[in-house]
């Protein structure tokens, strides 16, 4: 997943990261979006305290904080929601999303990969080989690269859980489509990409004559590859590209940014994140997703079974509030909010009663995500959640609808079939498209 550097023939690890588009996929629709941005807060955030709060019920499941009106009048929201309450009017929630998995590691895999793990909910849940495809993975293999950037990155973090989280990579379809993982801190004063560097000892020449080298000893590999993978020394020529490539490195250099747009974003590691994840799709980039939250036992993280109320008001609500909010003024300053869908979520949301620890526990049976951009109609809901905020009373939606929703927006039939390792099709999404959350 991390992108290898050239000191030697190590290219072909990039290469094959950046491998994209060796099968096209079949479009349904012209395509409404260009790039998607998911904010994916890992742990679980309580939608019971910020986007589907219930002031009626009884105290045990409605919690500490009050509700706020937005810019929409009668939809409101959290009280330490302020900058995004804001901007109701350009944000859809949807309030009846579910599925099955309690646990964090099968739950973002379903919430990150559309579709239920096969090995069912368990807690240690690794990546596989076998297992289907994350989202920005199918978008990898389907869509056409843009100005000789890669298609998905992922960002600041590998999210692990005792073991690595599975739903973050391409499965069965491959290490090609894996994301650029960005294994570094966007907030600290020195950040830069070293995978995206060469050596001291290797200049732009020197560069060119492994190159072609490199072209030498993978000519019987491109003779002996199927037509369907490619040429692999078109991957090697995109790989050598990344490392050339000024718009590359001017993408992710956030020091290029205005001192007083970083600090609305937030001088956070999720604020500087979703910062450099607007850099990376004005550039091209078409699938961006930002990890919040990567240990077990830190505050980083929103799994909180004890003082979910002073871990949300003081540490987790207020940078998630201002980038978010930030991003989608950002994104609509620029004329990139209706190209790029924005979505927020976890991988579920937490329990309609508060425990003994004064905090609330796995709860995947009805949560909230918010949506915004890529014409969303704003200042809307959809679904709707039971009185308790237990599970769903109207609409309900699953992660497999929200991934034909991504997909479809993309112009992708969410229909068409990618193959496993055995030749098994799967669908690139099990759900349904939800269009009418969206203006055309």
């Amino acid at each position: 997943m991390r992108v290898g550097g050239l000191t030697g023939l190590g290219g072909l690890s990039l290469a094959r990261l950046l491998r994209a588009e060796a099968e096209p996929g079949v479009g349904s629709r012209p395509p409404s979006i260009q790039s998607c941005i998911v904010m994916f807060h890992y742990g679980g955030p309580s939608h019971l305290d910020t986007w589907d709060m219930k002031p009626a019920a009884p105290r045990e499941a409605r919690g500490e904080f009050q509700s706020i009106a937005t810019s929409v009048p009668g939809l409101r929201a959290s009280e330490h929601l302020p900058m995004c309450a804001r901007l109701m009017d350009r944000f859809a929630v949807i309030r009846s999303m579910h599925h099955p998995m309690t646990n964090h590691n099968a739950a973002a895999f379903t919430t990150l990969c559309g579709r239920n793990p096969l090995k069912g909910d368990l807690e240690l849940l690794g990546n596989d080989r076998n297992d289907p495809p994350c989202l920005g993975s199918v978008l990898s293999r389907e869509l056409a690269e843009r100005a000789g950037m890669p298609t998905f990155v992922a960002l600041p973090h590998v999210m692990y859980n005792v073991v690595t989280l599975p739903g973050q990579i391409a499965g069965f379809l491959g290490s090609a489509h894996n994301p650029l993982q960005v294994s570094a801190d966007p907030n600290v004063d020195d950040f830069h990409l070293p995978e995206l560097e060469l050596p001291d000892t290797v200049s732009l020449d020197r560069l060119g004559d492994r190159e072609s080298l490199l072209r030498l000893i993978d000519d019987p590999l491109h003779r002996a590859e199927s037509a369907s993978a490619g040429a692999i020394d078109v991957y090697n020529e995109r790989a050598f590209r990344l490392l050339r490539s000024r718009d590359v490195k001017v993408a992710f250099d956030l020091r290029r940014e205005d001192p007083r747009l970083r600090d609305r974003y937030g001088r956070t590691k999720l604020g500087q994140s979703t910062l450099l994840a607007r850099r990376l799709i004005e550039a091209g980039v078409r699938f961006v997703t930002v990890h919040d939250g990567q240990h077990n036992g830190q505050l980083a993280n929103w799994d909180a079974h004890e003082n979910v109320f002073g871990r949300l008001k003081n540490d987790l609500l207020p940078p998630a509030d201002r980038a978010l909010s930030a991003l989608v003024e950002d994104l609509e300053a620029r004329g990139l909010l209706d190209s790029t869908l924005v979505i927020s979520m976890g991988e579920f949301g937490r329990t309609p009663k508060i425990n003994a620890s004064a905090g609330r526990d796995h709860w995947p049976f009805c949560y909230s995500v918010v949506l915004a951009g890529g014409g969303v109609r704003g200042g809307v809901t959809y679904g709707g959640s039971d009185k308790l905020g237990a599970y769903p009373d109207f609409d309900g939606v699953t992660p497999g609808d929200l991934a034909a929703t991504l997909f479809d927006r993309f112009g992708l039939d969410p229909a068409s079939e990618i193959r496993d390792l055995t030749g098994r099709p799967y669908k690139i999404a099990d759900g349904q498209p939800i269009r009418s959350l969206f203006q055309c």
